[in-house]
């Protein structure tokens, strides 16, 4: 596997990292203080095409790879995670999804007002009552006639607030658990959507998760996502993409922890030297780089896979259980190496080990992930596929 990431991803990872210092920075620690939604910098990351980075140049996106935008990502997640899991959804659920399972006029339709940043989009899967299990759905959205009457609630919906266009699911037909479920595309602006109060939360703050009422919402029968029944199946294939873009954003994490402790432990003096000379420090920087590049390289596996059109699904899920514990511990790490200091907010790390652990839970908690690799070695895969 050759991981030399091209000129032309180069440019991209520099692009977002100059971005992420100059755009994003000044003002993350006010904007997760206030949970202040980062409409001005959403606007700005749409006018560099991070928003729809994978979408075809057809429909208006930016016809690149998954490696494009999964360095992309990390980048823009060592600054701030609240950013980069809207531009997650928004590109590996919302796009995504509407390009590999969408029809021709649904693409027309929504493609180019998403990838332009016009529209945003989110992805409606969680219930009050249904986290893990997606087979279970108790919204649901009854054909009558030309349409379905959808009603329902659904939780911790990324984007809720802000977002033009939902991709719901929801069940059709009870007498078929989960055979009976579809996906719709739903526009905010129509009669009987409603959207509950911002969560306050641990961690990317800024970013607005809300709880969604659907009340007799009439969806029209040409927004079904593919054919009757494949709405559960669909959800788990576009999850899959979307592991890969929470493992990098897991991944960005735990590098912007690792260089600020870095940095610190290079600056900061004791017992008459720089503290990174001293052992104890210096083994927990080895410990964070080897880590940091090991799930590096998870993740640059999983993006690989999906752009040659192989099977993705173990290697995600290995990406994103990786990243997602290696964020979660270097984080805490690169507050201990800050000491007093790492536990205030002027020095960034407090705020990145709060954004660390929702990697851990959203999009397939760190258990489904293990559920869904012990599957797939059940079944004779014991390792994702490999190519040279």
């Amino acid at each position: 596997m050759d991981y030399q990431l091209t000129e032309e991803q180069l440019a991209v990872q520099a692009a977002a990292r100059e971005f992420a210092q100059k755009e994003l920075l000044p003002g993350v620690i006010d904007r997760d203080r206030n949970m202040r939604y980062p409409r001005e910098e959403v606007r700005k990351m749409a006018e560099l095409g991070f928003l729809g980075m994978m979408v075809s140049p057809e429909y208006g996106g930016g016809g690149m790879d998954t490696m494009s935008y999964v360095v992309a990502m990390e980048e823009i997640s060592k600054v701030d995670s609240s950013c980069s899991v809207i531009m997650s959804v928004n590109n590996s659920l919302v796009c995504h999804g509407i390009e590999k399972y969408g029809n021709e006029a649904q693409k027309q339709k929504y493609l180019p007002l998403l990838a332009s940043g016009e529209w945003i989009g989110s992805f409606c899967l969680s219930e009050p009552g249904s986290g893990s299990d997606a087979t279970h759905q108790s919204t649901q959205a009854l054909p009558e006639g030309g349409h379905y009457l959808l009603n329902g609630t659904k939780n911790w919906i990324t984007n809720g607030g802000t977002s033009s266009l939902h991709i719901v699911m929801a069940q059709s037909h009870p007498e078929q658990g989960h055979h009976g479920i579809n996906a719709f595309l739903v526009e905010t602006s129509w009669s009987g959507v409603q959207v509950g109060a911002k969560e306050d939360k641990l961690g990317i703050r800024a970013s607005d998760t809300h709880t969604i009422m659907y009340s007799d919402v009439k969806v029209p029968a040409e927004n079904r996502i593919g054919k009757e029944g494949a709405g559960f199946s669909f959800a788990m294939r576009i999850l899959d993409g979307g592991r890969i873009g929470i493992a990098s954003q897991a991944l960005g994490i735990a590098a912007g922890a690792y260089e600020l402790a870095l940095n610190y432990a290079q600056e900061r003096e004791a017992f008459g030297k720089p503290i990174a000379n001293h052992q104890a420090i210096a083994f927990k920087l080895a410990n964070m780089a080897t880590e940091i590049d090991a799930a590096r390289l998870l993740v640059y596996r999983a993006a690989q896979l999906k752009d040659k059109g192989l099977d993705y699904s173990m290697a995600a899920s290995m990406a994103k259980l990786f990243a997602s514990d290696v964020a979660m511990r270097h984080t805490v790490e690169a507050v201990q190496i800050h000491g007093g200091y790492g536990y205030v907010k002027e020095y960034h790390v407090e705020r990145l080990m709060r954004d660390a652990k929702i990697t851990q839970i959203y999009e397939g908690t760190s258990e489904i992930q293990r559920l869904v690799i012990a599957r797939h070695i059940l079944k004779g895969q014991l390792y994702p596929p490999v190519f040279f």
